[in-house]
């Protein structure tokens, strides 16, 4: 047995190899868990993985009223729910208790009452619902129950909000306002005019002005001002014949501007201020900062604000005093993501979420001083649990750089990747997560399933950043736009190259796994490296461009058109066409693994039904999962455990059957 795999992996091997033809289809979980050509799953892989599976974490949503309690979301069921944690280490009591996991919450300024958002069996078809946490009657649906909704923005006072629905006719992104006492007094206050996204950031202090973000695609996106008597539109920020992404935060203190994030200045979103008279340019705070800044908050007296950038993947947390337009980084913080920033009521306090290498997600709180730049202790309010595992022995990434195919004709020099390496000489089989977005990126974040993989498979796992991916600026997100798309395929190609260039590395047994868009990656290696590959893994993956297009949900397919090319175009439909994996089925010849959501309403289940039935017409063994009550991505953990169980059971019988390299 070569270093670096164990007795478990060998033992499943020998328990799929044995029930590989016991069984073709079956169904779990109350038969909304469909399986075809994959095996009984073995008691024995159950057990083993199960602590792996009972990993929880907590994300901080928003503080209580009087700021001396914090809501979070976790999981102690099936599925994460709203929870409440009165003080650090406290427990977390369940306000909500429903079957579908709850998504976004905010609270009611000045009050107790929260929104939060609920979509049915993952379609993303999301209602707004409104909870008085401090009574015993239920949720209140404010919405239609129909249309897509999102993007919640409370007035000042706590009366009104504005948010996003498709609810004039399911393909429009509109904003629309309601009275929260009285649902009856919905309406649309700006129609959108496109496919593209309209949401409400920020009311003015008298509530009758509305900072407006429109979202067109990742590298076009505009700021509006909005009269919210009058329902004129005036363009603050962005030009739609010289794109950027802007994004807004709020007006400043004396509503004469608004805090806003921009790369028209440069490669990087900037944090910037600009007026509100007509023809006023942006002011950069952030110039000497050569990376993205990203998520950010400011206090509700608009005294205090926080900001993170996204240094190579890392996060660093800023404090920064509007007045002065001065900042400081937060100093004494582990090394890891950091997100969910929200400010106290009384504005002595940062909430955020705190995420490590080597520890799931969970709330904290810091502390600030009398001055806006000032900060006391980061305080850990939620201690989520990690199955009894040893976080001690789990392998922290290391961040690389190899080659490309194209650096000297005006490509990349390097593409980033993050490295997990198990211990030992090996050489070690290798899985590659590509990420999806496709302008997503792969930062080092806490993940069981990694490290799963790195101590019961004994595989390496290899994130990388290809072309196209968020976070190293506008011109490296471009780089597989349009006509270059399969120029990120060619990138895993020159990591392939670079996997065979590390002793400790073993390129004959290597898998690629990705999901939405990195489904399509996985799906284009297939078609392009099947003879330096042992398995493929899809999950919710676009099989063909012009099907994807023509079939994802009305409300996102302009969006995507910005991304991928518009379908309808006959030369960019025939691109389309040919760098879609479906056409190209005859040049897989490597072990699929493809795993889909019934109800995905992004990548459509047409697009995993295709592949696998093309597939099989060829006499090609396909495993294939498809829940019935999920959409983009397993959220629920009956079925996340069954998902994760057969991945590994995959991975297990492809990577174990190959020569090392070398003598």
């Amino acid at each position: 047995m070569k270093s670096g795999w164990n007795a478990l992996a060998a033992s499943m091997v020998a328990l799929t190899l044995t029930a590989q033809a016991e069984v073709s289809h079956t169904t779990l979980n109350n038969g909304n868990l469909v399986m075809q050509d994959i095996p009984p799953i073995p008691e024995s892989v159950v057990a083993d993985l199960s602590r792996y599976q009972n990993v929880r974490s907590a994300g901080f949503l928003d503080w209580t009223r009087e700021g001396s309690g914090v809501y979070v979301s976790t999981r102690f069921g099936n599925v994460s729910q709203v929870h409440r944690v009165d003080f650090p280490g406290g427990a977390r009591r369940q306000l909500t208790f429903f079957d579908e996991p709850v998504g976004g919450l905010s609270r009611q300024p000045g009050g107790d009452r929260l929104i939060f958002t609920m979509d049915a069996g993952g379609s993303e078809f999301a209602q707004l619902f409104l909870l008085d946490p401090t009574g015993n009657e239920d949720a209140i649906m404010l919405t239609d129950g129909e249309s897509r909704n999102g993007a919640v923005n409370w007035d000042r006072k706590g009366e009104r909000i504005t948010y996003l629905s498709t609810r004039r006719n399911g393909a429009s992104n509109d904003i629309w306002m309601m009275r929260v006492d009285n649902p009856e007094t919905a309406e649309i206050v700006f129609e959108s005019p496109d496919g593209t996204y309209w949401y409400g950031a920020d009311f003015s202090a008298d509530g009758g002005q509305l900072l407006v973000g429109n979202y067109v695609g990742n590298a076009d996106s505009r700021i509006y001002l909005l009269d919210l008597e009058t329902r004129e539109m005036r363009l603050l920020a962005g030009d739609p014949e010289d794109p950027s992404s802007n994004s807004p935060w709020g007006f400043d203190r004396d509503g004469e501007g608004f805090w806003f994030v921009t790369d028209v200045g440069g490669d990087f979103r900037q944090l910037a201020w600009q007026s509100l008279e007509p023809g006023s340019k942006p002011e950069i705070v952030t110039s000497d900062i050569a990376w993205h800044v990203e998520g950010g908050a400011v206090n509700d007296e608009r005294t205090r604000a926080a900001f993170t950038v996204n240094e190579d993947g890392f996060s660093r947390l800023y404090l920064m005093d509007p007045g002065t337009r001065t900042f400081k980084p937060v100093t004494g913080l582990p090394t890891g993501l950091v997100g969910g920033l929200e400010f106290s009521p009384d504005g002595k306090r940062l909430g955020l979420t705190l995420n490590t290498p080597t520890t799931p997600s969970d709330a904290f709180v810091l502390e600030l001083g009398a001055d806006a730049l000032a900060h006391g202790e980061m305080v850990r309010w939620t201690y989520s649990e990690v199955g009894g595992l040893d976080t001690d022995t789990f392998v922290e990434p290391e961040l690389v750089r190899f080659p490309t195919f194209d650096s000297d004709s005006g490509g990349p020099e390097t593409i980033p990747a993050w490295v997990l390496k198990p211990e030992g000489e090996g050489p070690h089989p290798v899985v590659i997560r590509i990420h999806g977005g496709p302008e997503s990126q792969a930062r080092p974040s806490f993940s069981s399933t990694y490290q799963m993989w790195v101590q019961k498979l004994g595989a390496a796992v290899i994130q990388p950043n290809v072309r196209g991916s968020n976070g190293y600026g506008k011109h490296y997100m471009s780089l597989d736009n349009g006509f270059l798309r399969e120029d990120s395929v060619k990138d895993i190609g020159a990591l392939l190259d670079w996997i065979a260039t590390q002793p400790d590395l073993d390129e004959n047994r290597v898998a690629v796994y990705g999901g939405s868009y990195g489904g399509y990656m996985v799906l284009a290696c297939a078609v392009h490296y099947s003879d330096r590959l042992k398995a493929v893994v899809d999950v919710v993956g676009i099989s063909n461009f012009v099907t994807f297009l023509e079939n994802t949900q009305d409300y996102r397919r302009d969006l995507r058109r910005a991304e991928y090319g518009d379908e309808r175009d006959p030369e960019m439909r025939a691109h389309l066409e040919a760098i879609s994996p479906l056409n190209h089925v005859e040049k897989m010849n490597v072990p699929m693994l493809v795993v889909q959501g019934e109800n995905d309403p992004r990548v459509p289940v047409t697009e995993a039904v295709q592949i696998v039935e093309a597939l099989r017409e060829r006499g090609q063994d396909v495993w294939y999962m498809n829940a019935l009550n999920e959409g983009h991505g397993y959220r629920k953990k009956e079925n996340r455990d069954v998902y994760s169980q057969v991945v590994m059971m995959f991975l297990a019988e492809n990577l174990a059957d190959s020569q090392a390299k070398g003598p």
